[in-house]
């Protein structure tokens, strides 16, 4: 009689278990694999985690994928997150070593990563775009 009294308590936490199951599981390997193309300096690569709906707005000129390959990454390193996953929204504060290539200077740079859950695709997409690497500058 007792577990007939939680059951709709049960129920509903399997529901939400379920609904938040997929974005729960693919959050990390989504962001794993955005990390691993800017550490490794695929930044044409990352544009393909972006949000398509956002792609065409926040894809780099031609000249700016240019100064992509002026600098190399040596630390990505994460600082903090928070992830809603009723919302399906996900926040990354990053911190960035780049080395510029011709002065071989190097300086961190900090970037917040936004994620958007896709239902439909089943799939996390960055919202934020490349990360601004010459923000300081």
């Amino acid at each position: 009689m007792r577990l007939l009294r939680y059951l709709p308590l049960l129920l509903l936490l399997v529901v939400g278990l379920a609904v938040a199951g997929p974005a729960q599981r693919a959050l990390p390997p989504a962001q794993d694999t955005w990390a691993a193309a800017i550490r490794w300096g695929d930044f044409e690569g990352a544009l393909n985690l972006v949000d398509p709906t956002l792609r065409a707005d926040l894809a780099p000129s031609s000249i700016e994928l240019a100064r992509y390959k002026q600098v190399q990454i040596s630390t990505y390193h994460d600082r903090g997150a928070s992830v809603d996953f009723k919302a399906g929204r996900a926040v990354r504060d990053i911190e960035i070593g780049v080395i510029n290539r011709n002065t071989l200077a190097e300086r961190t740079v900090r970037y917040r990563e936004t994620w958007r859950w896709d239902a439909q695709a089943k799939a996390w997409w960055n919202t934020s775009g490349l990360p601004d690497l010459w923000a300081d500058d």
